[in-house]
């Protein structure tokens, strides 16, 4: 049997995808909070007709889910938490084979960890039902538009949003191969104790 790389080695690169995820999703949106914010900022043409830099607000979860929620707030924190605790006990727990195991739990943290960060400190001028109100939310700011002449865009986002995207899609196939790897381990076993 080979030997597995260590746990330390492992908790490193989760701690460095993690670290500098966050680093980055909170140096963008400053960047976004400063330059693309109304009324004194303006959007920022990247690809015409495709991409832009365009502030948004949200006050609720991905595609506005919530967004107008007295309770929003209070509950993604509280799931933002539990999901970070489930998040730690995967990083002790998990094999150190693959790498890109670690990888995509920090990029998961790193992601909730900025909207986290925004979601408590960020307040911003937001209209309800008619009213211009403070609320607390998230900066997004990358906005993709699918169809320029319909003016059809995917829900402005941030890069907290796109680490959660990317990790989380990394940590599926993850626990794919995992458990691919567990079972023919178990028939192994099974096999082996039928030949003993």
């Amino acid at each position: 049997m080979t030997d597995q790389p260590s746990r330390q080695r492992r908790y490193l690169i989760f701690a460095l995808v993690a670290v500098v995820t966050v680093a980055f999703d909170l140096w963008t949106k400053a960047w976004a909070w400063d330059n693309v914010r109304p009324p004194d900022g303006s959007p920022v043409t990247v690809v015409e007709h495709v991409f832009y830099f365009r502030y948004g607000f949200n006050t609720g979860a991905a595609f506005s889910f919530l967004r107008d929620s007295a309770f929003a707030r209070p509950f993604f924190i509280v799931v933002t938490l539990l999901a970070l605790g489930y998040m730690g006990w995967m990083i002790k727990t998990m094999p150190t084979k693959r790498g890109y195991g670690f990888v995509a739990v920090g990029l998961i943290v790193g992601g909730a960890l900025g909207n986290l960060y925004d979601r408590i400190t960020r307040v911003d001028m937001v209209h309800v039902d008619g009213k211009l109100v403070e609320s607390h939310g998230v900066v997004d700011f990358l906005q993709f538009y699918y169809n320029w002449d319909e003016g059809k865009y995917w829900p402005i986002f941030n890069i907290a949003d796109t680490a959660l995207c990317v990790g989380v899609g990394l940590l599926l196939i993850y626990l794919h191969k995992q458990g691919k790897e567990d079972e023919a381990a178990a028939e192994a076993a099974k096999a082996a104790e039928a030949v003993a």
